[in-house]
C-alpha cells in the first residue's frame, strides 16, 4: 500500500515545520507590554484573575523559549497577551461604570433639588 510512505512523508514535513519555528521574541515583548499596560490601568493579579493567568502563561512562554520550544512559546505568549488585554478591558470597564454611577447619582440629586425649588 502507498499510504504508509505518504504518512511517513507527512510526519517528516510536520517535524521539519516545527523545527523551523523562529523564536517569538517580538510576541514575548508585546505580551510583556500588554501585562505592564494592564497593571498601569490598575489591574492586579488579586482582583483580576485574567492578569494572573496572563502572568502564568508568560512565565510558561519564557520557559518554553529557554527550552527552544518556540511554537509552544508563541502560543503561550499569544494567549497571555489576550488575557492581559482582557484584564485591562475589565479594569477600564469597571472604572467607567463607577464614573457613570457617580454621574447618575449627581443627576438624581440635581433633579431632586430642582423639584424642591419649584
Amino acid at each position: 500500500m502507498t499510504i504508509r510512505p505518504f504518512i511517513a512523508a507527512l510526519a517528516v514535513l510536520a517535524l521539519a515545520g516545527c523545527a523551523n519555528d523562529p523564536a517569538p521574541n517580538q510576541q514575548i515583548r508585546l505580551t510583556e507590554q500588554a501585562v505592564e499596560q494592564a497593571k498601569a490601568v490598575g489591574a492586579t493579579a488579586d482582583d483580576v484573575p485574567e492578569l494572573q493567568q496572563a502572568e502564568d502563561k508568560l512565565t510558561h512562554a519564557r520557559a518554553d523559549m529557554a527550552e527552544q520550544s518556540y511554537k509552544d512559546a508563541r502560543i503561550q505568549a499569544e494567549q497571555a497577551e489576550l488575557d492581559a488585554r482582557l484584564a485591562e478591558a475589565r479594569v477600564l470597564t469597571q472604572k467607567s461604570q463607577e464614573q457613570l454611577n457617580v454621574l447618575n447619582t449627581r443627576i438624581t440629586r440635581l433633579h431632586k433639588q430642582l423639584a424642591q425649588a419649584q
